[in-house]
């Protein structure tokens, strides 16, 4: 892949709608992903085209990660989805990177 299509594929995601998908509280599908800032087993930070998402649940596992379509497939056991205003996203941000130092 060259420059120019790196920054193809870049724009495509973020201009692609954001949609969430959830399946029984077991699966989650998410299209518009600009980015993964962190996981772990309970807690997903995500980049999105329209902002950060939090996912919180338990047992949770990175299923599908496709960074060229902006598409993230997550499973466990759902619990909570939240989306960070402006305002907040450094602080979340932040908050995230030093707890995975």
């Amino acid at each position: 892949m060259n420059y120019y299509d790196k920054e193809n594929s870049t724009r495509s995601v973020q201009h692609q709608d954001h949609q969430l998908k959830i399946n029984n509280r077991k699966l989650l599908e998410i299209t518009g992903v600009k980015e993964v800032d962190s996981f772990d087993n309970e807690e997903f930070l995500l980049e999105t085209v329209m902002g950060y998402l939090i996912v919180r649940g338990q047992n949770l596992q990175l299923k599908n990660l496709d960074v060229g379509e902006g598409v993230v497939s997550i499973k466990g056991k759902i619990y909570e989805l939240s989306y960070v205003d402006e305002h907040h996203q450094e602080k979340a941000k932040g908050f995230f990177s030093k707890l995975f130092k």
